[in-house]
């Protein structure tokens, strides 16, 4: 039988070691949660779901990490509708791993998600809570929203006026609770926790930064299309102060080559004019696309041209 409490309390563990699942946690940093003065492994390192022994539903499952361009064992990702898909374990739907699952969204109970964000060591992004909210038997998968309460869940609007409305509630809720912190750790480690540009080794005052926005189409969600930079190096960049060709050397807006204000201008942006980056991923499969590289390029070079003469 389930300890009562021990699932909140795990989840409340989890945000609290991640500052509230934007930092990932190593397996070994996982598995020092204790309910009532024990160690409880919360996450399965065999198997993608985990259900205890003795538990009625799934506790948590985890999805692994993938480089760019390599899939991953189970096909994980987003349906047209912009919600989650997470695949069953095998082809039997009687698995004991799937009735897991299955029984969680019969009670409505929250889970876990460990989403793989990096290898050696494995690191994990956290999603808690999230909710099973439908099952596809067809495609073999269950359907999962990162919601914070299950009065959220969306099957008891199906055909009523505000179903849309909720959608896209659920959307938003799934960019700001998985895409953006996994992008952001995936990018921040493939740069060694480095900015690109000035090579600032803060943590904190760094960002993933998009070299295309995720809002246009060719805005890809990978590390591709990620640059680790810090928050002064991501405005520049962002606002066309800064941009960076195709074969990674820097360019500033030659309007602020020629301004005199104070040191943070000269050093942090003018001297930055013509050098390559000082920072770069250590696998040349996780470097910048160059094909986004030239259109954040060419959009830089339109902005320059257009208003800061």
């Amino acid at each position: 039988m389930e300890p009562p409490g021990l699932r909140d309390a795990a989840i409340a563990w989890l945000l609290e070691r991640s500052s509230d699942g934007q930092e990932p946690l190593t397996r070994e940093d996982i598995k020092d949660f204790t309910f009532n003065g024990e160690r409880f492994p919360i996450q399965s390192t065999q198997n993608g779901i985990r259900k205890p022994a003795g538990f009625e539903a799934a506790l948590s499952f985890y999805t692994v990490f993938r480089t760019p361009n390599q899939e991953r064992p189970y096909d994980d990702d987003l349906g047209s509708d912009g919600l989650i898909r997470y695949a069953w374990r095998g082809d039997n739907p009687n698995h004991p791993e799937n009735r897991g699952l299955r029984r969680a969204m019969e009670l409505r109970l929250p889970v876990i998600w460990f989403v793989g964000v990096a290898m050696k060591p494995a690191r994990f992004q956290i999603v808690a809570p999230v909710y099973v909210v439908d099952e596809e038997p067809q495609h073999k998968r269950f359907v999962v929203v990162p919601v914070e309460n299950s009065l959220f869940l969306p099957d008891q609007l199906e055909g009523s006026a505000v179903e849309e409305s909720m959608k896209r509630y659920l959307r938003r809720e799934t960019k700001v609770r998985l895409h953006q912190p996994v992008f952001r750790s995936t990018v921040l480690m493939a740069y060694e926790n480095h900015c690109a540009v000035c090579n600032l080794a803060h943590t904190q005052l760094l960002d993933a930064a998009h070299i295309v926005p995720d809002h246009d189409e060719r805005g890809i969600a990978s590390v591709v299309n990620g640059l680790a930079l810090c928050k002064i190096h991501h405005a520049a960049f962002d606002q066309q102060f800064l941009g960076i060709r195709p074969d990674h050397y820097v360019e500033i807006r030659h309007d602020l080559l020629e301004e005199v204000d104070g040191p943070m201008l000269r050093h942090g942006l003018q001297e930055l004019h013509g050098k390559p980056l000082m920072k770069l991923p250590t696998r040349r499969g996780q470097h910048p696309d160059k094909k986004l590289l030239e259109i954040a390029y060419e959009t830089f070079r339109s902005a320059t041209s257009a208003g800061y003469r």
